[in-house]
């Protein structure tokens, strides 16, 4: 996943955002504010970036996101129930109309055998109630893994503004 794709794909979601005068804000974990930094790259993102939150501890995701404890200690940080959890507290914590929100292994180390380096989930609220969560597994380097969930990430807002 080079620069330019990025870029081109940051570009997309903020044409769609504005095309519907929506707004969207993340939710970001493993990618650290990487698909906050894509998309205020683009001239005019604030016509249709509201606000973007990096919660890497699991404290930071219950205090500025509400996931739930009990989310966090029964399914983990990387896990769809998280992220779901993540996206909603994203939205109401906002003025965004769309949430994305991303939480990932990116390695190299922190991996199980349940959960691999490189298991990254998703997941995207709407306030009209869309909700979708999906998981994938990338491969390569720490950056590399990264750079895939940004891309993933943004693909997925360009789904959930396209139905």
């Amino acid at each position: 996943m080079d620069q330019l794709e990025l870029h081109r794909l940051a570009g997309e979601v903020g044409d769609a955002l504005q095309r519907q005068e929506a707004r969207l804000v993340t939710a970001e974990s493993c990618t650290g504010g990487w698909v906050a930094k894509e998309l205020t790259a683009i001239p005019g993102c604030s016509a249709w970036f509201d606000m973007g939150f990096v919660t890497y501890s699991n404290q930071a995701k219950q205090e500025l996101l509400g996931v739930r404890a009990g989310t966090l200690e029964t399914q983990g940080a990387v896990s769809e129930a998280t992220v779901a959890e993540m996206a909603a507290g994203a939205l109401t914590r906002s003025g965004a109309q769309v949430a994305l929100a991303v939480s990932g292994i990116a390695g190299p180390g922190g991996g199980s055998p349940d959960k691999p380096v490189g298991l990254v989930c998703f997941g995207w609220a709407t306030r009209a109630g869309g909700r979708r969560t999906t998981s994938e597994h990338f491969t390569g380097d720490r950056e590399a893994v990264r750079a895939q969930a940004v891309a993933r990430a943004l693909r997925g807002v360009l789904d959930v503004l396209a139905t």
